[in-house]
């Protein structure tokens, strides 16, 4: 089996994390990069990769046939329509794009071309998440009326990253800076599908500059009304010092909570304590079925051979878009926004 030959676009830190997934991922090879920073093309042929310089040298690499990009929130959009336009498959990281337009504009082009155009949402197999779904679907909860998926931290959403670029894109709103991009583009694309087949009609949010930044959010707090009115919360708050829970689930059947972790630890978030409406607190089992990053590379590269689907489609992505956008727009406006327009694909 020939393995699918990758390019990357944009080796920071994420990028560089990428590289050794896809060592161990079945039918993938990294052979080049793309940065436009001499530091990180260094690290790039240091693993015995080629380092470009610029991206059309890297699409022109005729042993690349797909392309990873990785590069700061902003850049995505152009630099995922540049690649499919030459003939390349993508992954690209999320958040997918800024906005929904330009989400359904790669989502048209990809389809247009025949390629495969996927988004790292790897989160969707995040342990936690998944116990949390296990025991929503298993109707432990009963009706779930409340669900608050929050991380809270005395931190900037910057962390480690790759120092020889711009280590403070992410608290810049030109680059697309921000909580609700960073964590909470996850945690929205986790709660719409946890409450499936119920779905948003209504978002309100609150965006706010306290600490790291002034330009973009670092708290990032969005509420949402689903059809069947049950509540939905998401809470990206990096300046707290009291974090709360990372889950909390009410329904008519009693409730269920999680602890918060420092190090963001899957496997302490997944400790789901139930407390029924009669009897004492149990803890309820966790999930075992996790989808690795490597196995997300490996079904992205069979599903260039035709050989099914990939992770995640581009188009499932588009509701967690849609929610993007109305929380941005709900905390310009200081109102609730409707969503029941959008096509949900689970």
């Amino acid at each position: 089996m020939d393995k699918l030959g990758v390019g990357i676009i944009g080796f920071g830190r994420i990028g560089a994390e990428h590289e050794v997934w896809m060592r161990h991922a079945r039918g993938v090879q990294v052979v080049a990069v793309a940065d436009s920073t001499p530091a990180r093309r260094e690290m790039a042929i240091a693993r015995g990769l080629v380092g470009y310089e610029s991206i059309d040298e890297m699409l022109k690499d005729r042993r690349v046939s797909a392309v990873l990009v990785s590069t700061p929130n902003a850049m995505h959009f152009g630099q995922v329509m540049a690649a499919l336009r030459a003939d390349m498959h993508v992954m690209v990281e999320k958040p997918m794009a800024i906005d929904l337009s330009q989400a359904r504009m790669m989502v048209e082009e990809a389809d247009k071309r025949g390629k495969i155009l996927s988004v790292f949402h790897n989160r969707r197999w995040d342990v936690d998440y998944l116990t949390v779904l296990n025991h929503v679907r298993a109707g432990v909860f009963g009706r779930v009326f409340n669900v608050e998926s929050r991380l809270g931290q005395w931190s900037s959403c910057v962390g480690p990253a790759a120092r020889e670029f711009h280590p403070g894109w992410r608290n810049e709103s030109a680059y697309g800076g921000g909580g609700l991009y960073d964590w909470g583009s996850h945690f929205l694309d986790q709660l719409w599908r946890l409450m499936w087949p119920s779905r948003p009609v209504r978002v309100f949010a609150q965006l706010r500059g306290n600490i790291w930044s002034s330009d973009c959010d670092d708290l990032a707090r969005v509420c949402i009304d689903f059809d069947n009115g049950a509540a939905g919360m998401v809470e990206i708050n990096t300046t707290t010092r009291f974090p709360p829970p990372r889950w909390h689930i009410d329904g008519t059947k009693g409730s269920g909570q999680s602890p918060s972790s420092a190090n963001y630890d899957t496997r302490r978030w997944a400790e789901l304590d139930f407390m029924p409406a009669e009897g004492s607190i149990s803890r309820l089992p966790t999930a075992d079925a996790v989808l690795s990053e490597s196995q997300i590379w490996a079904q992205f590269a069979a599903a260039v051979r035709g050989e099914g689907l990939p992770a995640v489609s581009a188009a499932s992505v588009l509701p967690t878009m849609q929610l993007l956008d109305a929380a941005r727009e709900s905390a310009r406006r200081g109102v609730a926004v409707e969503v029941n327009n959008a096509s949900w694909v689970l």
